[in-house]
Formats: C-alpha cells, sequence, structure tokens
C-alpha cells in the first residue's frame, strides 16, 4: 500500500486523473484530491464526467484530482482519512465510509425506503434530509455538499435464486446496513476490497453480489462472473453524496463552491438517466445473466421485515427515528399518490 500510494502521489496521478483540457497551473491555483468509491469502469459514469467539467471551467484557478476506490486509503477509511484533511473530497455513502454520525446507517442502502431513483432527491430537497445530513456532518467537521441517487439494489449470483429459502447461507458481498438486514433471511454478509470482488466470485469465496443494479454488474465485469440476476430488490435506489473537508470548503470562494455544487447537481443528473435507462436495457438485451423472480407474495416477507427493521433503527436514537419518520410519511404520501409513483 505504502508503494502504491507513493506512485499515486507523484507521477501516475496525470494517468489516473486527466481532466479534458488541463491548464498551466498557476502558483496560486487551488487544488484538491478527491477520492471516489467507485473503481476505474464506474467512475467514468458516476464522477469523471462532473470532475473534469470542473476542471475545465475552474481552470487555473481550482483543480481537482480524482482518485477511484481504495487508490489512496481503503474505502473504509475515507472518513477519517477526509476528517483530518489527507484528502480534500470524497464521493460514497455514509455507510461504506463509516462516518461516525447519527445517518450512516441510512446510506448505501436502506431497505425499501425508496422505490425510485427520484425518490432519494426528493427526501433530500422536499422532505428535510438535507438539514439533517448538514447538521450531522457539521458536528464532525465535514460538509455534507449533495445527495443524489444511484441505481437499485439487486442479487448477482452463480447460482439461481427463485425463492428465500435460495438465499441461505449465500455469502454475499453487500453494504454494512443491508447485510445487517439481510441476515435474517439467511445470507451471510462479506466485506472485502471492491477491487477484489471479481476474483472472489470466481474462487467461490463469495457467492453472489448485493451491490448494484444490472448496470453496473455489466459495467465493472461482474455480469462476466455471475450467472443470474435476481429482479426483486432490496431498494430501489443507492443514496450516496458528495463530501469535502469543512475548512477546505470554507476556504473556497463562493463563486467556486457554486461551480462544485452545479457540478455535483449535474453528476446526479447523469447518473438519473443512465441507470434508468441501463437498467432496462440491459433486463431484456443484455445476454450474460439469465433473470430470476421470487413471486410477489413470497417477496411480500421482505419487505414486512423492512418495516420491522426501520423501527428497530429508530429506537437507537432521536435523530434515526427523526429519519425513519420522513421515510414512512414519505412513503405513505407516495402510495395514497397511487400511479404513477406506486403501483398496488
Amino acid at each position: 500500500m505504502t508503494t502504491r500510494r507513493k506512485f499515486i502521489a507523484g507521477a501516475g496521478v496525470g494517468a489516473l486523473a486527466a481532466p479534458l483540457a488541463t491548464p498551466v497551473l498557476a502558483q496560486s491555483t487551488i487544488t484538491w484530491r478527491m477520492q471516489t468509491y467507485a473503481g476505474p469502469a464506474l467512475a467514468e459514469h458516476v464522477v469523471k464526467p462532473a470532475i473534469d467539467m470542473f476542471n475545465q471551467i475552474a481552470g487555473d484557478r481550482m483543480q481537482i484530482e480524482l482518485f477511484f476506490a481504495d487508490q489512496l486509503v481503503p474505502t473504509g477509511e475515507l472518513f477519517q482519512a477526509m476528517q483530518r484533511g489527507t484528502i480534500d473530497a470524497v464521493q460514497s455513502d455514509d455507510d461504506s465510509m463509516a462516518s461516525p454520525t447519527e445517518v450512516t446507517v441510512f446510506g448505501g442502502y436502506f431497505p425499501f425506503a425508496s422505490r425510485y431513483s427520484l425518490d432519494v432527491p426528493v427526501l433530500f430537497n422536499q422532505y428535510g434530509l438535507n438539514e439533517i445530513w448538514d447538521e450531522e456532518y457539521s458536528k464532525v467537521g465535514v460538509k455534507h455538499i449533495s445527495a443524489g441517487a444511484w441505481d437499485p439494489c439487486h442479487f448477482a449470483t452463480k447460482d439461481p435464486i427463485n425463492s428465500l429459502e435460495d438465499l441461505k447461507g449465500k455469502r454475499i458481498f453487500t453494504f454494512p446496513t443491508a447485510g445487517r438486514f439481510l441476515t435474517q433471511f439467511g445470507v451471510v454478509p462479506v466485506t472485502l476490497p471492491w477491487e477484489d470482488i471479481e476474483v472472489a466470485v470466481q474462487t467461490g469465496e463469495l457467492d453472489g453480489i448485493a451491490w448494484s443494479g444490472i448496470t453496473e454488474d455489466y459495467t465493472v465485469g461482474w455480469a462476466d462472473v455471475t450467472n443470474y440476476f435476481l429482479t426483486n430488490n432490496i431498494s430501489g435506489a443507492w443514496a450516496g453524496s458528495f463530501f469535502a473537508n469543512m475548512d477546505r470548503w470554507n476556504e473556497l470562494p463562493d463563486d467556486l463552491k457554486t461551480l462544485f455544487r452545479v457540478c455535483c447537481d449535474q453528476s446526479h443528473y447523469y447518473r438519473q438517466w443512465w441507470y434508468w435507462g441501463g437498467e432496462a436495457s440491459l433486463r431484456v438485451n443484455g445476454p450474460k445473466m439469465e433473470l430470476t423472480t421470487i413471486p410477489d407474495a413470497e417477496w411480500a416477507q421482505v419487505e414486512e421485515a423492512a418495516v420491522k427493521f426501520w423501527d428497530e433503527i429508530a429506537a437507537e436514537s432521536e435523530t434515526k427515528a427523526k429519519v425513519v419518520d420522513i421515510i414512512k410519511t414519505y412513503n405513505a404520501t407516495m402510495q395514497k399518490a397511487g400511479r404513477p409513483y406506486r403501483y398496488g
């Protein structure tokens, strides 16, 4: 790791994170180092276009060097590195980077909190989650900049999953909170570095993955080592954010703060259509994985268990209870609104 870090800190950075048009940097150029949760293939879609755009517009006033999953520090250490200022900014979910806040459990895939990707920005921008996240991260010296949605959470497995019984004993790479929820159905959550997942499936260390939708399975190579894709999902969208060290953020001029926010919003927008279209197209046209489905009546057990899980989380603190109440209110509103917001 030490050798790797020295390499990345030196000449390797330009090749890894070259912007669209690299300006001649002035002595006064502000430089940030930012690490994403995503590996190189996935980062090409979920973050790199936005950072390239920022660098091109900011020019010699500011440049952001982008690093991919585990390049500077392991994903589980991202929060600490950002809090210390070792890394200036991060793109991740709260859960994966183990942030010490009351809202960490809701990052990534909080079971059945959302059904569609649009649910996430509505919860943050219209139902008060932005204010709660801002308050929680401000307490620990980190600026929560912007939250958005990614893909839904599905199982990609070597063996077919046609019933809840088929989940028992399956060693699955997934997020901490999703894994905690799924253990009641016999799933064995496994934590490994992101870059090791494909090989772990090939060697039998893992039976499958519950970390993404089908778009990522194809993009990062997991569709090449798994045979089946379960159409039931445990969440409609991954919830992730852009974060920055509070001191570094406060040092920025207001116009650069605005530019960074605009580029974050562009990233959120890109993902909305890239995932939405990709999930449907690859289910219909993708040649690599066979689709399986657990019947609705049986899957209802998982959905009912999620509501009980929400109550367990709400009992842990006042802030968690507040977030759970918002999620319940939101979903009840969507259900009452009917089509196209909710079906059935």
